[in-house]
Formats: structure tokens, sequence, C-alpha cells
């Protein structure tokens, strides 16, 4: 069997490798894009939701997916209030800082779905599913491709999109750097008593930090970050207790709750990647990064590779080699100083929380205190979240 030749090959198909598959469907450029299993729309709400950027709205309108998701599925974000362990408390608000909305909160498996829709009308795009690769040979003119289907392609650049636990770069030899916190991120929508007013509540617990995000209508969907054994006791209560525990935990704001989606847990790591790119290889998402989640910009980071990347890879001339480390290197060095700040802000966070040093409780919450005295720098932090900095 002859081997199907490409400019770029995307390995997996999830949010951020879609992202990218659909921002170069302009280009010359001939895209694979190989994925195990598409992704499949859920008959009620999503547990698993992220909080979209305005800048990575944006950016996903720019390549036709905004404008299908649903809107009676989105939320905006207006507020966010942080609390924390000693009654400090931080806010941001959206008209005070001079931007529309803080953030969108969307369901991954509609994102997911209305990426793959594009992808599959795409006339540059062919896609090889249900498939993974098996083996990867990397040559001087090209990156060879064994999948599992039994076919073959040929490449001048292979895109690692396959997750954290990335098999291409595991297999070229990328070192990950792991950090597990020993924490999981237990996650379910609920409708509430009370309308939340496109308020995201944030609460630092000591031991936990636990989230309320706003999806539209009086429903919420919950984030708490907690040690894996209480995580675990969570997942065996009956809906009802369930429903009080997460309620109670956050002083009943909203009052009475009511589970709409089964819990689910999943466990929480830091990972560092320091080459994120090889020749022939470069790394996006998951695959490149992952941060705690109490920030909720893991997946504005993974936007914003394939943003990147695709604007790298469509303003190179056509004589040039797309592959060459040397071009990737700008990719890398492109990304790099988000990444670190990200993942340090939010390593530091979780840390400075979770210790219990003498003084360290009313020192953080002072200084939480101080911040939101401050709007200038208030401002400025929602700016910078939000890409308008």
């Amino acid at each position: 069997m002859h081997a199907s030749r490409f400019d770029v090959v995307i390995l997996g198909g999830g949010l951020a490798g879609l992202a990218l598959a659909c921002a170069l469907r302009e280009t010359r450029l001939k895209i694979g894009l190989v994925e195990q299993q598409a992704p499949t729309r859920p008959s009620g709400w999503d547990a698993r939701v992220y909080a979209v950027s305005p800048a990575n709205a944006t950016f996903l309108q720019e390549i036709g997916v905004w404008k299908h998701l649903p809107a009676e599925r989105l939320a905006s974000v207006q507020t966010m209030r942080i609390t924390g362990d000693a009654g400090a408390h931080l806010v941001f608000s959206a008209y005070e800082s001079g931007v529309s909305e803080l953030a969108w909160i969307a369901e991954s498996s509609l994102m997911a779905c209305e990426l793959w829709e594009n992808v599959k009308r795409q006339a540059n795009l062919t896609l090889f599913s249900p498939a993974q690769a098996k083996a990867v040979e990397i040559g001087d003119g090209h990156a060879h491709l064994l999948l599992s289907d039994g076919g073959s392609v040929t490449t001048r650049l292979v895109v690692g999109a396959d997750g954290r636990d990335s098999w291409l770069r595991q297999a070229v030899g990328l070192p990950a750097i792991d950090f597990h916190y020993g924490d999981m991120g237990v996650v379910a929508n609920f409708s509430c008593e009370l309308p939340h007013r496109s308020i995201a509540r944030q609460w630092f617990l000591g031991d936990s930090v636990l989230a309320w995000l706003p999806l539209a209508g009086d429903r919420i969907s919950l984030v708490w970050s907690l040690p894996d054994e209480h995580a675990r006791e969570l997942l065996t209560l009956g809906a009802e207790e369930f429903c009080r525990r997460v309620a109670a935990a956050g002083g009943n704001e909203l009052g009475r709750f009511t589970l709409l989606t089964p819990a689910a847990a999943f466990s929480l790591r830091l990972m560092q990647v320091p080459q994120t790119v090889a020749f022939r290889v470069a790394l996006l998402g998951d695959a490149a990064h992952a941060i705690h989640p109490l920030s909720g910009h893991g997946i504005n980071l993974g936007f914003q590779d394939a943003r990147a990347l695709a604007h790298l890879l469509a303003t190179t001339p056509e004589w040039q080699d797309i592959g060459s480390q040397r071009l990737l290197r700008r990719y890398q060095r492109a990304r790099r100083e988000e990444t670190l700040l990200m993942q340090g802000a939010t390593h530091a966070l979780q840390q400075l929380f979770r210790r219990a040093m003498p003084g360290l409780r009313q020192l953080r919450n002072a200084g939480m205190n101080l911040t939101n005295a401050l709007p200038v720098i208030k401002n400025l932090l929602v700016r910078y979240a939000s890409g308008h900095f």
C-alpha cells in the first residue's frame, strides 16, 4: 500500500488539534488528521466545561466554529468572586475592567462536535478515523507514520495533539516533567434554586478549591479540586447528599441544588515539557503542557498554541521546510512565556493555599484583600486573562 503524502499530519482530535486543522483550512497545505474516535454529542449537559477567554472566542469565530455553537448552551461570565480561607474577597468585573465579558462557559463535547463537523467538510483535509499511529520514522525529507488500520502516511510535519500521555511525545523522546498534586477534580452540573447572575464563584477552602461556573439558565457547573480520598468519598454519595454537600460548601449561596449530570473525577497534575518541538515534530495542547484547573486557562493555552502554530505554517514561504527544527523553535519561543507564566501562577496559588505554615493564612488573605483594593492591578489581570492586554 502506497503512503499518502501530506504537508501536516495532526495526531489526535482533541480541541486544540481540531482547532489547528480548522485554522489551516484556507492555506495551500495538505492536511491529514488521525483520530481514534469521533466526538459524540451527549443527550444532556456535559459535565466537562471550559472557561473560554474572549480572545479564544474570537479565534473560534475566525475559524468558523463559534457561530455554530448553540447560544442557549453558552453562558457569559460577567463577574468572578474569589473567597479566601480566612474571609478575604477578590472580585473581578467585566464592566469595571472595560471588557464585554470575562469568559464564556462552554461544554467540551459541543465544541469538539462543531470542530469535528468543520474538519469533515474541509477541502484540504483527509480524515483517518478510526485510526491511530503505531510507529513513526523521522527522515531528512519527511516523517513516515504507520497507522493501526494498516495504512501509512508521509508528511513534512507531524503535530502531536494527542493528550497528556501523548504517544508521539514518547515515541520521539521528548521528555515531560510531571508533578502529581495528589488531588482529583470532581465535576458535575446542577440546576439551582436561585439565579447565578452570570457570576463565577471560587472558594479556597484550605485543603480544596471549589468553583461554581455559570451555565445557561439557572444552572451551574462544579469543579471541585480536593485530595484523592475526599474526592472518592464524594463520588460514593447519593445524588441528594451530594447536592447538599456541594451547596453547603459554597455557603448555600444559590439555594438548593438538583443534580443534572452524574459526578465524575480526574487526577490533577502539573506537566512541563521543556522541548515542545523536534525535527519534523511539534506538540500542542495537553501534549505540550498541563496546569491546575483553578485558573480555568488550560484550554485557552491549547487554543493559543493552535493559533500560533497555524500562523507560523500559513506565513512560511512555500520553498521553506516547515519541518525544520529552526523554524519550529519560533513556535516554541512564541508559546513558552505564557505557558510558563500560567503554570507558575496556578502552581504557586495551589501551594500557597494548601500550606499551613504559621502566619501564612493571614498573609495570603491579606494579599487577596489588598489586590481587591487596587482597581488598576485588577483591571490589568482581567485584560491579560481575557486576551486584551
